[in-house]
């Protein structure tokens, strides 16, 4: 991002100290305990297979430890996965990443890209987020991250949220019911403040809301905003001191792209006293949800 903390205080973590110490740390946080499960039924009776497969008695599956988990996918050793994760707890951008790591661009962006999905999906509004309203579910073919879907007729939703700061904690909330088109109505109509930066727009207090953002397209009537020099629309808060200039410097993201780097701005904010590797691994290795049932609109 531009804005990485000095990589050289980072903790030394012993899980990276090997490829075997990698697997048995991220082993323990697959199977806690050693207690080994069936990731499509839960079932406990499995048998072993050769190359580190296992079979559920019960229903059948086989599988590896890390199936249906955000750490199978990107095709990377163990020891790699933890390595890109301490960096990424840093900051460090896709480009260090691939560089430090002996990487392709691709297959960096793509782990981090993984790391950014298991973020969103801690989040309290993680159903909401996978929903139609972002597009986001459409990732995910199965427990795989895959493809760049697109919206009903070609259409890519464009979500707006508010930024709810309270007591030292964000909440950033998918707003409903409010599309960018109406956002733009607001300025030009109803004074509204806005601000933009290259195709992120964001706004002065609206309802309840410390601000409302949203990152838009070559669609949206950008000629309409009034533009001001003193920044009157700059939100007064904490986490626009932390968030702002990390989200003026996304270069080339999508709207429905967006949703990821917002919530792991949320969460980095609201862990920022904390060890983020260590929580970056817990996430990384849960398994990934079903969307079809995080998607509220259906029966």
């Amino acid at each position: 991002m531009g804005y990485q903390n000095d990589m050289e205080s980072l903790p030394e973590e012993p899980c990276l100290a090997s490829e075997e110490a990698a697997l048995a740390h991220l082993m323990e946080h697959c199977w806690p305990g050693g207690r080994s499960f069936c990731p499509r039924c839960g079932g406990g009776r499995l048998y072993e297979l050769s190359a580190g497969r296992w079979r559920c008695a019960g229903c059948k599956y086989t599988f590896h430890p890390f199936s249906g988990r955000w750490i199978n996918n990107g095709n990377l050793t163990p020891l790699t996965w933890l390595r890109l994760l301490h960096l990424y707890a840093g900051e460090a951008t896709v480009h260090t990443l691939a560089a430090e790591l002996g990487l392709s661009y691709n297959a960096a962006y793509k782990a981090v890209t993984t790391a950014r999905f298991a973020i969103l999906a801690h989040a309290p509004d993680a159903r909401q987020l996978l929903g139609p309203e972002t597009g986001l579910g459409g990732y995910l073919k199965g427990k795989k991250l895959t493809g760049e879907p697109k919206g009903e007729g070609g259409q890519v939703p464009i979500p707006v949220f508010g930024i709810l700061e309270r007591n030292g904690w964000v909440f950033i909330d998918l707003v409903s019911g409010l599309s960018a088109e109406t956002v733009f109505h607001f300025n030009h109509n109803f004074h509204l403040r806005i601000e933009r930066s290259g195709n992120l727009v964001h706004t002065a207090p609206y309802r309840h809301y410390d601000a409302l953002v949203l990152c838009g397209d070559d669609s949206l009537p950008y000629e309409y905003i009034r533009r001001r020099a003193d920044g009157q629309a700059e939100p007064k808060s904490e986490f626009w001191k932390f968030a702002g200039g990390r989200l003026r410097a996304f270069k080339g993201v999508s709207p429905q792209r967006f949703p990821l780097y917002l919530k792991e701005l949320e969460f980095r904010f609201n862990h920022r006293r904390e060890n983020l590797f260590a929580t970056l691994v817990r996430y990384l290795c849960d398994m990934v949800p079903d969307v079809p049932e995080l998607d509220e609109s259906r029966p």
